[in-house]
């Protein structure tokens, strides 16, 4: 489905993520959508999701008064584009209805908004919604007016009679647990929250039941995908950053300087490696001025990188690389792991040599952390006429899987050995 066509008649869409919760679910002083999963708010995940969508022409970000500027620093820090943020109200239809206020009202200001034929509601806290989730449910809003997207209950829903005891439970099959996103014409919509109540703004949480009852449109509801959670519970964070680490950690960049040996590790290591980590993609690279193919592996989003030297003492292809990442800008959304490999390949040099040649990587690590790249040293024992050197590269391999898996702050500077 290419939402180039689809979307050509000059529809125009607009996002509305509702941020003003406290989190009292979480825990915690800090409201959960302000969260850090991997160093970076929560919500800035969410809000890239949308953005990344070129078809969403603004998204309004509705964020309760006090946290009005740590929002605008986010926007800022990791550089969103075409976000308004708007102060919400007390309860969440409140906060929804002040985020739609700013299109017909932003006449008004000095940063008018157009106003959408169709609008996006989403929960900032629920960072992993793709583009054809967004894509159904717009379509869908056009022809109905209202849509949703809607997920299998897991456990049946029962009701307590006024003493605590079971009166009577519903039939699983039949009802469907009501999810996130959700797209209304804005007219709609609108009208919805103009015509409701004070109870429904202060009590309701249900934006498709606003459409049918005040305007008599009735959604089209869109199965959605696994993907859909909200960040609820403290364990919601720690799930969403294991999806995060997992989706980072599916491609690898392989670099090398131009020594044979190092070329000849880059090759075994790209091989073994496709094995040890599930879909990655090994490349391999010679690290030099105006390398095309490594500037193509950044815009890929590649957040990986293996850089192989045969000098231990060679700080050089290290930082080289680290000065590529920086200026390519690929550090400020996601951490990048760089993993600098060094060959012993001297069986007369003594381990406590080796060890002391690569004591730069410590402090290396250190500064570059900074730059939300965290670096990691392996020497390997390297003799290509070693019988057990694919032995020696299996065990490599596994280390760097682990690492790039795990993406441990608390490890960078250190030397592994393989």
């Amino acid at each position: 489905m290419e939402p180039g066509n689809v979307l050509s008649g000059g529809a125009s869409v607009a996002a509305v993520l509702p941020a003003g919760g406290s989190g009292e679910r979480l825990g915690g002083a800090t409201p959960k959508q302000f969260c850090a999963l991997l160093g970076r708010p929560l919500i800035s995940y969410t809000v890239r999701a949308l953005e990344r969508i070129n078809w969403i022409s603004d998204i309004v970000v509705v964020v309760s008064l006090e946290n009005i500027e740590t929002m605008k620093s986010i926007i800022e820090k990791y550089g969103h584009k075409r976000i308004t943020v708007v102060e919400g109200g007390m309860t969440r239809h409140r906060s929804i209805f002040n985020g739609l206020k700013i299109f017909p009202e932003s006449k008004l200001s000095s940063c008018p908004l157009q106003k959408p034929e169709v609008v996006i509601i989403h929960d900032a806290v629920r960072p992993f919604v793709e583009e054809d989730t967004l894509l159904k449910v717009v379509l869908a809003a056009k022809e109905h007016g209202a849509a949703g997207a809607i997920r299998p209950l897991v456990s049946t829903v029962v009701a307590s009679s006024a003493d605590g005891s079971l009166d009577h439970s519903l039939e699983r099959s039949r009802y469907r647990a009501s999810e996130m996103p959700q797209a209304f014409l804005f007219d709609i919509i609108y009208q919805a929250y103009h015509q409701c109540t004070d109870y429904d703004l202060d009590y309701g949480t249900e934006c498709l039941h606003l459409a049918l009852k005040y305007c008599k449109t009735n959604a089209k509801l869109i199965e959605g995908s696994p993907d859909l959670w909200k960040v609820t519970y403290k364990w919601d964070l720690y799930a969403a950053e294991s999806v995060i680490k997992d989706t980072l950690s599916q491609q690898v960049c392989v670099t090398t300087d131009m020594k044979e040996d190092a070329v000849q590790l880059g090759f075994l290591l790209q091989e073994t490696l496709k094995n040890e980590v599930k879909q990655v993609k090994g490349i391999s690279v010679f690290l030099c001025k105006n390398d095309s193919r490594l500037q193509n592996i950044f815009l890929g989003q590649c957040y990986n990188f293996i850089c192989i030297n045969a000098k231990k003492s060679d700080i050089k292809e290290a930082q080289q690389l680290v000065d590529k990442l920086e200026k390519a800008r690929i550090s400020v959304l996601h951490p990048v792991v760089l993993i600098s490999v060094h060959l012993n390949v001297s069986e007369n040099m003594s381990f406590s040599n080796g060890m002391e040649e690569l004591a730069w990587i410590k402090e290396f690590a250190r500064e570059v952390k900074k730059k939300n790249i965290l670096v990691y040293g392996l020497l390997i024992h390297y003799n290509k006429d070693d019988p057990k050197l694919q032995e020696t590269i299996n065990s490599a391999a596994a280390i760097i899987s682990a690492l790039i898996k795990d993406r441990n702050p608390e490890l960078i500077g250190q030397l592994l050995v393989a």
